[in-house]
């Protein structure tokens, strides 16, 4: 009984706050978000409606996500998650999709959010060791991502996704640091979590695995992680063909289908796609374009998505954020937590750069990935810890990246509030 319940407080100490600086953050958050969700939810019914099964704002599918977990060929184990997700927001709604059933959804999304930052904070305290006052400035330009703002009221695969990723690798950070290996446990849940809600993303699990202390000097090092690996993805493909009834078939004939539509897009360059869908949409908001949609049932209704960046302001921006991560990444490279952070960018980067899958609406990739963005510039910071002058270019252009980031999102946000105004009251 005394394991279990040590195992339980050292569950409940990695996920929530567990210092009075880890509160504050909290309490900051999910006051701020859960504002901005409560609004929307309570006048508005972008959240949630019946009739619109997909594309309400930014390509994101609320409604079917939420009534069935959305396609098992991308979502192979989403349906179980949020089957949770909807039954516990129809007992706080007494059996209702009205108003309380969507501020419950936000709630969720904003809890979840918030303590993806929470997870953030953790690791550049814990794990890069910052001081407060940098920890502090880089959380608070990290929640003011587009990506974290619109997720903290969305609830989607992509809310939950961002979270589990954030958790995993400070959890992975934690058991590297102590020189532990990764439980077989762990590794299965975080791949049935992760892996569950977007397949993309079951690969990632295993990439702190890789660097283990001495794993590829010792034989039975090595035979017990690949036991580890092997056994939590057993677990993994069981609960998967389960779903599905066992018809694997379907699993590729469903993947060729998505990835034919979804990666054929040509109407926009690429490079302005991967500017500004992938590596800026999910940070900086660019303007917005007003679609006429149906849900194919006789039903019509408005939608909204992101354009291609139309200021110079706005490439500079994602030109020196990504110059700061391609330096950090430089200046650590021999940095095996920094190695994990970057692997796990690069299949986001391979997936839809090159392979162009959902390039076109990339930005709402962001939630498995965004969190590498912070974690990056912190390990930027660490590089240069003992020298005063770098640190302060650096937190000067952090400060100018801040500033242009609150201005512009808020910018964007007034424009989102006015579609809500005219579409979905």
């Amino acid at each position: 009984m005394s394991f279990i319940k040590t195992k339980f407080t050292n569950f409940l100490k990695l996920v929530f706050p567990s210092s009075y600086s880890e509160l504050a953050v909290f309490l900051f958050f999910i006051t701020c978000y859960g504002i901005l969700g409560s609004y929307i939810a309570c006048n508005y019914r972008i959240i949630f409606d019946s009739r619109i099964p997909w594309d309400a704002y930014f390509s994101f599918d609320n409604k079917s996500i939420i009534m069935s977990g959305g396609s098992f060929e991308r979502h192979p184990l989403s349906y179980y998650f949020f089957n949770g997700i909807r039954e516990f927001s129809l007992f706080i709604s007494g059996g209702k999709m009205d108003m309380t059933f969507r501020l419950t959804l936000a709630w969720l999304s904003n809890l979840v959010i918030t303590l993806n930052i929470v997870q953030i904070f953790k690791y550049l305290k814990n794990i890069i060791r910052l001081p407060i006052e940098f920890s502090l400035f880089i959380v608070l330009f990290f929640g003011l991502f587009s990506t974290n703002i619109i997720l903290s009221f969305t609830p989607e695969n992509f809310t939950y996704t961002l979270f589990f990723l954030s958790l995993y690798n400070y959890y992975a950070a934690v058991k590297i640091k102590n020189e532990d290996k990764i439980p077989a446990s762990a590794l299965t849940l975080a791949g049935i979590t992760i892996g569950g809600l977007t397949i993309t993303n079951f690969v990632k699990v295993f990439i702190p695995v890789l660097f283990e202390k001495n794993i590829f000097r010792s034989w039975k090092k090595l035979g017990n992680a690949t036991f580890r690996v092997i056994l939590a993805a057993i677990v993994y493909v069981l609960l998967y063909l389960n779903r599905i009834d066992f018809k694997y078939q379907a699993i590729f004939s469903k993947t060729n289908q998505q990835y034919e539509k979804f990666s054929n897009v040509e109407s926009m360059p690429t490079w302005d796609m991967i500017a500004s869908f992938f590596f800026g949409g999910n940070i900086l908001f660019p303007s917005f374009i007003i679609s006429d949609k149906h849900n194919m049932k006789g039903f019509d209704f408005k939608g909204i998505y992101m354009e291609l960046y139309s200021s110079v302001f706005s490439y500079i921006f994602i030109a020196v954020l990504l110059l700061l991560i391609s330096w950090s990444y430089y200046k650590n490279f021999k940095n095996k937590w920094v190695q994990i952070l970057m692997i796990s960018f690069i299949i986001d980067i391979t997936i839809h750069c090159f392979m162009r899958f959902g390039l076109h609406t990339s930005y709402i990739y962001g939630g498995h990935f965004v969190f590498v963005y912070p974690l990056m510039i912190g390990w930027l910071f660490y590089a240069y810890r003992s020298s005063p002058r770098a640190l302060f270019i650096l937190m000067f252009m952090l400060g100018i990246l801040l500033f242009y980031l609150l201005c512009n999102n808020l910018l964007r946000m007034k424009e989102f509030f006015w579609f809500m105004e005219k579409y979905y009251q």
